[in-house]
């Protein structure tokens, strides 16, 4: 392990020393699509002008009622990306993955993880609607479409599902049961428990094969299944294991604790040692923190070493990740990649990394306050903002951290 956090600490030599090669530029570089006004004009925005003047002081009240995680001196962004959450999100609990254009839709992902930051800074209401808005959306076979309009009424294209949306629901479903007051699934999202379950072992037989070619968080077509697919449906089986134990559910959950084992054994055999996209080609890219905490139990050395590696070899201009080693050479850091990093390294022990790359984006807001979908090799802010998937990884990191800090200061208090 200690050689696994020397290699995630490398990226702040490199960057500190100027190592990052010059980037060729083949297309134009993205632009910031939103400014401090973008609640005002988004397709979130109030419809009405009374909402308009009391949806300031409500959204106050909204988060003074839960908690903003606090582990350092980063208040301001993460009470900002709650707010951003907020407004992201409608009533009927469709979260928009950002305010406009082809991201002012919900995704079953970015979904998953805003239903988890809700759940665990005290806004169980919030997370239970944006997880019955998954159960109304939740296709038959228990699978999910890549995303959907706002209403509900279905997705607003043809692009192919992304069969990676059960295994996060899975495991969004199991931190919300954990932080929950009587610690057991509401029997109302249980169907969704249910079926997202089912559609999970009929992916991957039980556990004894992989599962289809999906398209992944890349939000490309793929011919091969990439790990971005797998890891979520192995950390899905597992938090269904502990879902149904809570219940007394042993038979199913005995099914699928053996499903996950399995599923783990054929991802180390298909993917590691190296952790690739596809295996052994595509490169390394940043699913391979989808196998650390607080998504896998620590315990495969080559994954926590790939894991290390990663943040060293896509690094970028500004200091930010790219999606993977092998993604293209514009220079452009993206934030739910670096954030996903911040947060596993938080989850699995490893402070100082966290840290580095929480700074790195507080400091890579927007002037606003809001965090950007990606950062340019000059540093500044790009793409939409706020993104809900950044969001959502930067409150759950700070609640990671902040959690670990008063574990120091209850032991230090004891002793």
């Amino acid at each position: 392990m200690r050689r696994a956090v020397l290699g995630a600490l490398a990226a702040v030599v490199v960057a500190g020393c100027g190592l990052v090669p010059r980037l060729t530029h083949e297309e134009p570089l993205p632009v910031l699509r939103n400014d401090a006004g973008w609640r005002a004009r988004s397709v979130l925005a109030p419809t009405t002008l009374g909402a308009r003047l009391v949806d300031p002081v409500a959204e106050a009240v909204w988060v003074a009622d839960g908690t903003v995680p606090v582990a350092g001196p980063r208040t301001d962004v993460t009470a900002q990306a709650l707010r951003d959450l907020h407004a992201l999100t409608r009533p009927n609990g469709a979260v928009a993955a950002g305010p406009d254009g082809p991201w002012a839709y919900a995704w079953p992902r970015d979904s998953a993880f805003v239903a988890v930051a809700y759940a665990e800074t005290g806004h169980e209401a919030d997370a239970r609607r944006v997880l019955d808005f998954l159960a109304r959306v939740q296709l038959p076979d228990g699978g999910f479409e890549a995303r959907y309009r706002l209403d509900g009424s279905g997705p607003p294209d043809d692009r192919p599902r992304q069969t990676d949306g059960a295994g996060w629901v899975l495991w969004s479903l199991e931190r919300v049961r954990a932080v929950s007051a009587d610690r057991v699934l509401p029997p109302a999202l249980r169907r969704l428990r249910d079926r997202a379950f089912a559609f999970s072992m009929a992916q991957t037989d039980g556990g004894r094969r992989l599962p289809e070619v999906s398209p992944d968080y890349w939000e490309v077509s793929e011919r091969r299944v990439t790990l971005g697919t797998a890891a979520p449906l192995a950390a899905g089986l597992e938090a269904a294991s502990r879902t149904f134990a809570a219940e007394g559910d042993g038979g199913r959950a005995g099914r699928a604790a053996h499903a996950a084992s399995g599923l783990r054994a054929l991802i180390r055999s298909e993917f590691g040692p190296d952790y690739e996209r596809h295996g052994h080609t595509g490169g390394l890219d940043a699913a391979v923190a989808m196998l650390m905490p607080p998504f896998a139990d620590l315990g495969d050395g080559a994954a926590e070493r790939a894991w290390a590696r990663y943040p060293v070899l896509a690094l970028r201009g500004a200091g930010g990740l790219a999606p993977g080693v092998d993604w293209k050479s514009d220079g452009v850091s993206w934030t739910p990649e670096t954030a996903m990093v911040a947060y596993t390294a938080a989850a699995s022990g490893h402070p100082l990394v966290a840290e580095h790359w929480m700074t790195w984006l507080e400091r890579h807001c927007t002037s606003w306050g809001s965090l950007p979908e990606k950062v340019l090799p000059d540093g500044s802010p790009a793409g939409p903002a706020p993104l809900a998937w950044t969001a959502a990884l930067v409150v759950l990191t700070e609640s990671e951290l902040a959690a670990r800090q008063a574990g120091v200061d209850a032991s230090v208090g004891l002793g």
